[in-house]
């Protein structure tokens, strides 16, 4: 997440909200300005931040479910079909 601070400083302004907003969307970031003089969108960002989190986190639980899920089927060994008689050879019960 990217915060503009200070939004309640409008006239000391270093970077417009347009051109904060473009460079978070170039870096795949959310954004929001904020003030805590006049407590504008901070508990809106601790949310979103917070949110992110969850999201990241739940995506890789998700993934090492998937993969442990996957590793486990495929280890799971061969198939015998237990009808099939072309190994069996018949002996007598004293034969060596």
């Amino acid at each position: 997440m990217m915060a503009g601070n200070k939004s309640d400083l409008n006239h000391l302004r270093a970077v417009s909200e347009d051109d904060g907003q473009a460079l978070a969307e170039r870096e795949g970031l959310s954004f929001l300005e904020t003030s805590a003089l006049e407590a504008t969108n901070i508990e809106k960002a601790f949310q979103t931040i917070l949110t992110e989190i969850y999201h990241i986190i739940s995506k890789k639980a998700l993934a090492a479910q998937e993969a442990v899920a996957s590793t486990t089927l495929s280890s799971q060994g061969t198939t015998i079909n237990v009808g099939d008689a072309s190994g069996n050879t018949k002996r007598g019960c004293c034969s060596t």
